[in-house]
């Protein structure tokens, strides 16, 4: 790797103190359980783990544990509760709380349903994140055709947040063993950094922009068919504008995705997988931000909004960066394709 690149990309540690192995499950709150419980069921294609009046667990069709999205019925709705992690073992976990603790991040221990011992902590920006190292195990049913909907969704794959301090904040998740299999930079400034812990490309993407925020969360797809599937049953089901960005390719990771914001406006992505980067001697790969193929191979750019919203973790004020982002949006695209439209 050139040295100036060395030098924007903070070290990763390849020995963390404690092991995470994957992101794991995020809550987030509605503001009518419902409806949606119906969205997640019927769009995304999740299975109901377990329920109650106030609260449903849901997981992909490929996933034993308990649990991958948890939607909690509040007043405050829109917002975030916990973005989780697995790590390997209990023992582990001891090592995480140690850690954490010496850094001044008070982590609590906490009881979850459904989850063994549970860690609560937050990272530098604030966002609220949550360790267990156990969940109750239910049956996988992606063969259970029959009863399939909508995407399909399979497992949860990853997370993006922003940032107001990329240096810092990917320097932290770096010092926990996440590596980069891709960055995108302008120059010699930082703009995106995906990162992973479980072999594939990505467990976590970081971007600039108010902080802390969780800007999606992502389920992988079977087939390239789900994605569209997805998109008409959320137009059958009275969403055709939640539709938010694509169908398209990413650039970075190669993604065939579509990004469909639900009820209360949280995003969530499907995609369609991507390749391996468990080995020690690939070399994270840099787009360059001025080239439009770097956020996507095909389809039009980005609307606005999102660059600019995300949900914001429950109870945590917001920060702004310094310099706000300038992509390349929808909008402008358009405005340069049709500049007397745009005056």
């Amino acid at each position: 790797m050139l040295r100036k690149e060395m030098k924007m990309l903070p070290p990763v540690e390849l020995r963390p103190a404690f092991n995470i192995t994957r992101a794991s499950h995020v809550t987030i709150t509605v503001s009518d359980l419902q409806r949606s419980r119906e969205f997640y069921t019927e769009v995304a294609g999740l299975v109901v783990s377990d329920e109650d009046s106030g609260t449903c667990y849901l997981r992909g069709l490929a996933e034993a544990c308990h649990h991958s999205l948890t939607l909690v019925q509040s007043p405050d709705a829109g917002k975030i509760r916990r973005m989780g992690f697995r790590v390997r073992d209990e023992a582990e976990l001891e090592l995480a709380h140690d850690w954490f603790g010496q850094r001044g991040l008070d982590p609590i221990w906490v009881e979850q349903p459904f989850q063994g011992r549970t860690l609560h902590v937050s990272d530098p920006d604030g966002a609220k994140l949550e360790l267990c190292a156990h969940m109750e195990v239910r049956p996988r049913v992606f063969l259970d055709v029959m009863n399939h909907r909508g995407a399909r969704a399979q497992r949860i794959d990853h997370f993006q947040t922003m940032t107001t301090d990329m240096q810092r904040i990917c320097g932290f998740y770096n010092e926990l063993g996440f590596r980069y299999s891709e960055y995108i930079a302008h120059d010699e400034l930082l703009l995106a950094a995906f990162m992973y812990r479980k072999g594939t490309c990505l467990d976590l993407a970081i971007v600039p922009g108010h902080s802390p925020r969780l800007h999606h969360f992502a389920y992988t797809v079977s087939e390239s068919h789900d994605i569209f599937t997805a998109c008409d049953v959320a137009g059958l089901l009275g969403y055709p504008m939640a539709v938010e960005r694509g169908p398209g390719r990413h650039g970075p990771g190669g993604m065939l995705f579509v990004y469909i914001l639900d009820p209360d406006g949280h995003r969530v992505e499907f995609f369609n997988s991507h390749y391996q980067t468990i080995d020690l001697e690939i070399e994270p790969v840099r787009w360059d931000a001025a080239s439009l193929s770097t956020n996507l191979r095909w389809g039009l750019p980005a609307p606005e909004r999102w660059y600019f919203e995300a949900s914001p973790f429950e109870g945590v004020p917001l920060a702004a960066p310094e310099q706000k982002p300038n992509p390349e949006t929808l909008e402008r695209y358009l405005a340069r394709l049709h500049p007397a439209d745009a005056g």
